[in-house]
């Protein structure tokens, strides 16, 4: 089974596949996240054109070869969370296929407003990776004011790449919706 987290930024995909890998701990976990920050740690790029070369070139087909290997090698559930598109739905949809994997999209979504807030505030924690709040990034850089980043998002542009990008239609395979009702409950619709 190949489970997607998908949603718009803020919905709690993090959050989640944390709690699947404590109840189901032979899972096995592949978020595009992860692979970014590896990535910007190794390389480093000094401009947003060659951070988004880096992702075209590396990261994106990294993730597609290990999710094609844990397939290869018949894990049984494999997870992945990300804000889906349908720009990635063509080569998850062909590696689910090629090794006989059903598919099921839980698609999480929130308010506007709530997004925005959860998107404001995690990029201003210490914990956020400041390769995706800055326009350069090197290993061993730090930042001490995280309202000094130079690549925050309006909320603006951040409602645009929502809309844009169309995160609360994707699918594949079987739907599951999920809807944060407070910090602490789910609403889950089938």
């Amino acid at each position: 089974m190949l489970v997607l987290l998908a949603g718009s930024p803020g919905t709690g995909k993090s959050y989640l596949l944390n709690l699947l890998k404590t109840r189901f701990p032979d899972l096995f976990a592949l978020t595009p996240d992860e692979i970014k920050e590896c990535y910007a740690e190794s390389l480093g790029f000094d401009s947003l054109a060659e951070k988004a070369q880096i992702e075209k070139q590396y990261v994106w087909p990294f993730y597609y070869q290990a999710l094609g290997l844990y397939m290869s090698l018949g894990k049984r559930l494999v997870v992945s969370e990300y804000p889906f598109s349908e720009k990635q739905k063509p080569l998850l949809n062909f590696l689910a296929q090629s090794y006989g994997y059903d598919c099921l999209t839980i698609r999480l979504t929130a308010s506007f407003e709530t997004l925005w807030e959860r998107r404001f505030l995690r990029d201003r924690a210490d914990d956020r990776h400041l390769s995706f709040i800055m326009e350069r990034y090197h290993y061993g850089d730090v930042l001490e004011d995280r309202q000094a980043a130079t690549n925050h998002i309006t909320k603006e542009a951040f409602r645009q790449i929502i809309t844009d990008r169309r995160y609360n239609d994707f699918q594949l395979g079987s739907l599951s919706k999920s809807m944060w009702k407070s910090t602490s409950k789910w609403i889950i619709a089938h």
